[in-house]
């Protein structure tokens, strides 16, 4: 029972490992830039959730659900005003903006009324509830976790598979000379996936926050979240998730069995391993680009 009830830890915080790495990949298949910034989107995404939610009042699903789009918003802005002009640009000028972007995101939450530095709690309606099966105890946040994790990349599967933005993306993402000659509008598809980047990152955020609380230092979470798309394979969104559920379980498991300060150092151990077999990751691509 003791090792189910980790797996089941382990899996609803892999998760949102997952979700966080999904946006990662999802902005570098696209743009082939690395959004160090996509933890503190996060951050930003559950402080808004927080606003709408317990200072205005607003119910908890119109809450999510204006905070979602709140960051789609701010997402299609940040590539809009601060991306889009260093086009052409080495890399590092693009990833040195997102690492930036990501220390004024954090200073500004901090000095905004109502936010600033304090911890703040942010309840669902569904927290605080305890289901048991079996003998094994399942918090309702860890089901509402998993629940939308699974709800969200169906929705993403059909998304990409099934519609022509979907496949315009797609496209884009394999090459984007010959997406843009074949009529695709490019820098429209980029300013798209980096306002869904933002909005699943909103997600992460308001089903993480009723379990960890919502401050201004929480966006560190995407320093667990990067090593999950690493391990994934930072080219396959499948491989995001997979890589997210890989971290999830080896820090429940290293946090119960494992010394203390293990957890925090197990999921880069797992990387190096990673790394050294599969430089590429578990669940890389190896088909040439093409459209």
């Amino acid at each position: 029972m003791e090792v189910l009830q980790l797996t089941i830890a382990g899996i609803a915080l892999g998760c949102i490992y997952g979700l966080i790495a999904i946006g990662f990949v999802l902005i570098y298949k696209a743009t082939e830039v690395v959004n160090f910034a996509q933890g503190d989107l996060m951050m930003l995404g559950a402080f808004v959730a927080f606003t709408f939610a317990s200072i205005w009042g607003l119910p908890f699903a119109l809450a999510a659900l204006l905070a979602v789009a709140t960051m789609a918003v701010f997402g299609a802005a940040f590539d809009r005003w601060l991306l889009r002009p260093i086009i052409g640009q080495p890399q590092f000028s693009a990833v040195m903006m997102t690492i930036a972007a990501g220390f004024v995101i954090r200073g500004v939450a901090t000095m905004i009324p109502g936010w600033g530095t304090d911890t703040h709690a942010f309840k669902a309606p569904y927290s605080e509830r305890v289901i048991a099966l079996g003998g094994v105890s399942i918090s309702s946040d860890s089901l509402a976790i998993i629940g939308g994790t699974m709800i969200l990349c169906a929705a993403l599967f059909v998304f990409f598979r099934g519609t022509r933005i979907g496949v315009a993306m797609q496209a884009a993402s394999q090459n984007q000379l010959a997406a843009y000659y074949m009529g695709i509008p490019v820098r429209r598809v980029c300013t798209i996936i980096w306002a869904m980047s933002a909005g699943v990152a909103a997600i992460a955020a308001v089903l993480l926050a009723p379990i960890q609380f919502v401050h201004s230092n929480m966006g560190f979470v995407g320093l667990k979240a990067f090593p999950a798309a690493v391990v994934g394979g930072f080219g396959s969104i499948p491989g995001a998730l997979a890589g997210g559920l890989v971290i999830g379980l080896v820090e429940s498991f290293a946090g119960f069995y494992l010394p203390e300060g293990f957890k925090d150092v197990a999921p880069y151990v797992v990387v190096l391993a990673v790394l050294i077999v599969r430089p590429s990751g578990l669940f890389a691509a190896t088909r040439r680009k093409k459209v």
